[in-house]
């Protein structure tokens, strides 16, 4: 059992000053407590002043998953914020993108310690084969203004013992894989860093290039899967992801592509 840190308040000027040199390109509004962070960007859209603006609260009670879900936090047991990133104008709609913020998660992890991580298709990341952390990408439309999405983050860093997650039998915490808990306002910084790098990547070359990364911690490369979703089921062998972010399966028909959105992923029974 890990030692806590995480109850010390969050704080925009200690999140700013963790950042270093990249605290002049984020805009860090902190919450008590709110309905989504995601519903906060998205229904009060930030002016486009070149920032990445990033709403964390302590507490969310209408936190949001994928696919109508819920996303339930604890105070000083999670960590959930949610950013607004800007594409160029005239840029297509992103492909890939949650599988990208996955991967910045992944890594800030990486470096502050935790081993067995995992990248489940398209949103999840897991340790070991448990939940840790999950994305949300909700894309703002355009309506002549700078294409934009909002990309909500949530960690899970020391579960109550009474916690109960709906769907999610095999979940984690950070609390169960390092010795001591990082300080909520490090390590949010240490992601933003992260994001910041990969988008920086994203915006120029796309998901192509972070591809490799991203199959290298593919929780289910080349087991047999089942995927569910709109009413159908397919099975086959996950082989991995597309230059697109698409799940592709191998299956007695031949390869299957597999979009974003329309689908879930669970491991063969």
């Amino acid at each position: 059992m890990s030692s806590s840190t995480s109850d010390a308040p969050l704080n925009a000027a200690a999140i700013l000053q963790q950042l270093g040199d990249l605290a002049g390109t984020v805009d860090v509004q902190v919450l008590e407590e709110c309905a989504s962070t995601n519903s906060v960007l998205m229904d009060t859209t930030p002016a486009d002043d070149g920032r990445i603006h990033v709403v964390v609260a302590e507490r969310q009670t209408a936190g949001r998953g994928r696919r109508g879900r819920q996303w339930q936090s604890w105070p000083g047991g999670s960590l959930t914020f949610s950013t607004l990133w800007r594409f160029a104008p005239g840029a297509p709609v992103p492909a890939g993108l949650s599988l990208v913020a996955g991967l910045a998660v992944v890594r800030a992890l990486e470096k502050l310690g935790v081993q067995g991580l995992q990248l489940k298709w398209p949103n999840d990341v897991l340790v070991h084969g448990h939940k840790l952390a999950g994305i949300l990408v909700e894309l703002l439309p355009g309506r002549g203004r700078t294409p934009a999405a909002v990309v909500g983050i949530g960690i899970n860093l020391h579960l109550p013992a009474d916690a109960r997650i709906p769907d999610q039998p095999a979940v984690t915490d950070l609390g169960q894989h390092l010795e001591t808990l990082p300080e909520r306002n490090r390590l949010l910084a240490a992601v933003l860093a992260e994001l910041h790098a990969l988008f920086d990547t994203y915006a120029a070359a796309g998901f192509p290039a972070l591809r490799g990364a991203w199959q290298q911690r593919n929780a289910f490369a080349d087991l047999p899967v089942r995927v569910s979703g709109d009413g159908r089921e397919l099975a086959g062998i996950c082989i991995g992801v597309d230059d697109d972010g698409a799940l592709l399966l191998r299956t007695d028909e031949g390869p299957i592509r597999i979009l974003t959105g329309d689908v879930s992923l669970r491991a063969a029974q």
